[in-house]
């Protein structure tokens, strides 16, 4: 595009991306195509392919990947060690069986088919078997269900995938002409190696005294600095040792997310996150060769769908085997059947390394690109098809009178909002439970509660219940985020409604309190006290035991106040000296 004399370049491209994903994001959003889709289509259009607008789409893809990688970042802060812990038959059991088992089928469909020598089938057919992190990774956080059984296990799969890069990059230069297993590739190993455990002990050792020094400075700018120079720090170390740049924050997100510092640094990343992540995909939407698509549409068309249903199916089988059930093998299923990001690279090294020509390697990039826009897509379908096998029970669950909404609302019926629900029925109110688990919903009917089947941070859900006639909602749901995002919704549309949240610890409490709930009790906090009640009553302290524990309640009280306003450091530091002056009096 020819650009004006005396204007800087990097306006006009800034002003055109902005533009660009306002305007395609809002309409694709307004039509329930989703943002993601959006940003592709904004991507399409002012790229080099299309109108032009934008030159150097390899760039531009290069540069955003940076949001890929504050993405893996903040689900690194939202998994704690445990956690990840738990999952890892699923990462290296399941993702494993995953990656092995679709390779080898797109490998063997390329071979037979004539399109690939052997070799060069065997690396494209690992390739193709990656999906998409940044997709996946997204649309669990959009639509609430990173926590939820099927999330979790798409995560698990997301993770090995990008542990595979490596091993597969090895594949690619072995498998070309001249290749073989050399002392590089042990190098390359060892590099890798010491690459995670550098970050580890980094993690763990160097992250949170670094972030209490620069907590006491009480900068919030150069704690937001900090942030960024770790992310980059982590992902600089993993892609010299030839990994995932997104491992590296990824790992680094989980060291950090047993810290005090956990919500104070997923607040200073996330704007960046959502701009780099929303360029990446116009990145990606940019990269198509349309020439190349319109000249074989019908080999592009095909390959995306065939590529798409080949990896569902695959994945549908696995996960059955693995015990998910029916509809959560398929919610996996729709969401990881497309192409992922990383076989743009593979695609450039196989083509130098001469496995296939360059012109077969632009027609797969617009089949994964292709693959990338169904996704959203069949994300979409495979919730109509769930709705449709519902029990009629189900089905029909939120179609109830509008006047049978009861004027206190109870969101999460697990084993918190049980206790809520039937405290409250038992003092005689009328109570109306919201839950997304379909065996819950059942539990909660058979005691004839009223349920809707759906989540709080939707607007209809909150048309539905009658949202502004309640008398007081409680959110007692099992997912921290979740539960933060729905208290942040609710209170900016009900400024004035009483509403009452289940915090996971201290720090999600604050956060809790910081959007404007009415009330938060932490889920351990009262079973904690009541315990320590009867041990004093053991130790013969019973006597004093009232006056013990109200004033630990004081103290803590006083403690979260001062870290409401101060930060968690700083807070505790201040109420430290405060109780070293009494002492001291």
């Amino acid at each position: 595009m020819a650009e004006p004399s005396g204007v800087d370049p990097l306006l006009i491209d800034a002003a055109v991306f902005l533009g660009a994903s306002v305007v395609s994001v809002t309409l694709f959003r307004r039509i329930g195509l989703g943002a993601i889709l959006g940003y592709l289509a904004a991507g399409a259009i002012v790229g080099p392919h299309v109108l032009g607008l934008i030159e150097g789409a390899e760039r531009v893809l290069h540069f955003a990947e940076f949001g890929v990688v504050l993405l893996l970042f903040v689900i690194g802060l939202e998994l704690r060690p445990a956690r990840l812990w738990r999952m890892r038959a699923e990462i290296f059991g399941l993702g494993f069986a995953q990656v092995m088992l679709t390779g080898l089928a797109i490998g063997t469909a390329l071979v037979w088919s004539g399109v690939l020598e052997a070799p060069g089938a065997i690396a494209l057919g690992a390739a193709l078997a990656l999906s998409s992190t940044a997709f996946g990774v997204q649309i669990l956080r959009d639509r609430g269900e990173f926590t939820r059984p099927h999330g979790d296990r798409a995560f698990a799969i997301l993770l090995f995938q990008d542990l595979a890069i490596v091993p597969i990059l090895a594949l690619v230069a072995f498998l070309g002409p001249g290749g073989g297993v050399a002392e590089d590739g042990w190098l390359q190993f060892a590099k890798a190696v010491g690459a995670l455990v550098a970050v580890v002990l980094a993690g763990r050792y160097g992250l949170r005294p670094l972030f209490a020094l620069i907590a006491r400075v009480r900068a919030e700018e150069i704690f937001t600095a900090a942030a960024l120079m770790i992310v980059v720090g982590a992902s600089l170390l993993m892609q010299l040792a030839g990994l995932s740049m997104a491992m590296g924050a990824f790992i680094a997100g989980v060291l950090l997310a047993e810290s005090e510092f956990r919500h104070q640094l997923e607040t200073d990343i996330e704007p960046f996150r959502g701009l780099f992540l929303g360029l990446f995909f116009m990145g990606v939407g940019m990269s198509v060769n349309w020439a190349v698509v319109l000249d074989n549409w019908w080999v592009a068309v095909a390959g995306a769908f065939g590529l798409y249903i080949l990896k569902a199916l695959i994945l549908l089988v696995l996960t059955r085997v693995a015990s998910s059930s029916w509809a959560d093998a398929l919610r996996i299923s729709a969401l990881l059947g497309q192409g992922g990001e990383f076989g743009f690279v593979v695609l450039g090294v196989g083509a130098v390394a001469g496995l296939w020509p360059p012109m077969m390697g632009a027609l797969v990039a617009a089949i994964v690109t292709l693959s990338l826009a169904l996704t959203p897509v069949a994300v979409l379908l495979c919730d109509r098809v769930l709705v449709r096998r519902r029990p009629q029970d189900m089905s029909d669950i939120n179609h109830m009178d509008e006047a049978a909404a009861a004027p206190v609302v109870v969101a999460g019926f697990g084993r918190f909002g049980q206790v809520v629900a039937r405290i409250l029925k038992q003092r005689g109110y009328d109570v109306t439970l919201i839950d997304n688990d379909p065996d819950r919903i059942r539990i909660a009917r058979t005691f004839g509660n009223k349920v809707f089947f759906g989540d709080l941070r939707r607007a209809d859900m909150l048309r539905a219940i009658r949202a502004g006639e309640a008398r007081a909602i409680f959110i007692c749901g099992d997912d921290p985020e979740a539960n933060a995002i729905a208290m942040k919704k609710l209170r900016t549309r009900l400024p004035d409604l009483p509403i009452f949240c289940r915090a996971a610890d201290r720090f999600e409490e604050l956060r809790l309190i910081q959007l404007g709930a009415t009330g938060v009790v932490r889920e351990t906090f009262e079973s904690g006290i009541a315990l320590a009640r009867a041990a004093l009553d053991v130790l013969g302290d019973g006597a004093v035991a009232d006056e013990v524990i109200e004033e630990f309640r004081r103290r803590d009280a006083e403690l979260l106040r001062l870290q409401g306003e101060f930060g968690a450091e700083a807070g505790y530091a201040r109420m430290r000296e405060s109780y070293s002056l009494e002492d001291k009096r």
